[in-house]
């Protein structure tokens, strides 16, 4: 009772004057030694949805948002890692190397740009292709690099896509091509549009030896390599809104000057409109296309015509 008496008679003692709450320093003046951050890469932010999972939670699901189930763009490294068994594979023509004929120079010359893009991305160039078993059954898989140069087709890109589809051949193994890509490569000028025939004239010479070619189409696939391989698969496959189409819709709405149909160019509209099969979500890719190798390995040989 002389205590609760003791401070009701002297407030002071309980409150606080008003200058207690007043910075007496300007500025933060921790040191930044001591600075407790959170490290880089622990944890990730859907650009769709905004909900931030670990890193570790982001990967088991396959670099999809299990929020919302955005896809986020993934490289070869990624696709290889969860549709050859195991992840094993062995990379076929690593060490092919882009150059520069042309002595092409715009803001940058050629020749630097793809000494940034080898240092940033730790890559040779736009594309990687290897060979492994997908259910058990050997492949030949080649997967383009979207951040080396856009993904862009140069000559490099057509010629391990020939070179893959000649182990196929010689194997007679299922190719699988996984398309990610801005379009031709400007800086190569017409070597770069010269690998849209060489591509198709490899492809066709698959379709005669009967061996399945399996063509998915990620976000975004545009320009040449659209109007060449990716749609020329037995079966064209793509993941959920995928941009898909030659010039972009941009381009497309420029020229025409009008607004485009809701959802234009996204793989829904596409497969609606015909030109590619099914959308296949990641999670299910690998089981997809090994069911269907299945069903056409299985396939009883045509009849001869009498």
């Amino acid at each position: 009772m002389y205590i609760l008496t003791r401070i009701f008679q002297s407030p002071k003692i309980f409150f606080m004057s008003s200058d207690w709450f007043q910075r007496q320093k300007e500025g933060i003046t921790t040191p930044t030694q001591e600075k407790k951050e959170t490290p880089d890469g622990l944890w990730h932010g859907c650009p769709k949805c905004k909900v931030i999972v670990s890193r570790d939670e982001y990967e088991s699901n396959l670099w999809v948002c299990a929020n919302c189930g955005h896809h986020n763009g993934i490289e070869a490294k990624e696709y290889f890692s969860f549709l050859f068994d195991n992840g094993e594979y062995a990379e076929l023509n690593p060490n092919l190397i882009s150059l520069d004929p042309l002595n092409f120079e715009d803001t940058k010359k050629y020749s630097d740009r793809l000494i940034i893009a080898k240092r940033i991305t730790g890559l040779k160039d736009a594309i990687t292709t290897a060979n492994g078993n997908l259910s058990g059954m050997p492949v030949a898989i080649a997967a383009m690099n979207f951040k080396f140069i856009g993904g862009s087709m140069g000559s490099v890109v057509g010629e391990k896509i020939s070179r893959t589809i000649d182990f196929s051949l010689k194997h007679k193994i299922p190719f699988i091509m996984i398309s990610k890509s801005g379009g031709a490569r400007m800086m190569e000028a017409a070597f770069s549009l010269m690998q849209m025939a060489k591509t198709s004239s490899k492809l066709a010479l698959l379709d005669e030896a009967k061996i399945p070619y399996v063509s998915l189409l990620t976000n975004p696939t545009t320009g040449g390599v659209t109007a060449s391989f990716a749609m020329l698969g037995d079966i064209n496959i793509a993941e959920p809104a995928a941009l898909i189409g030659f010039a972009g819709p941009r381009i497309v709405r420029e020229t025409i000057g009008k607004d485009l149909p809701e959802g234009f160019q996204t793989s829904e509209f596409v497969k609606d409109h015909g030109f590619i099969d099914f959308i296949v979500k990641r999670a299910e890719l690998k089981s997809k296309i090994s069911d269907w190798l299945e069903c056409v390995g299985n396939l009883p040989k045509p009849a001869e015509s009498e």
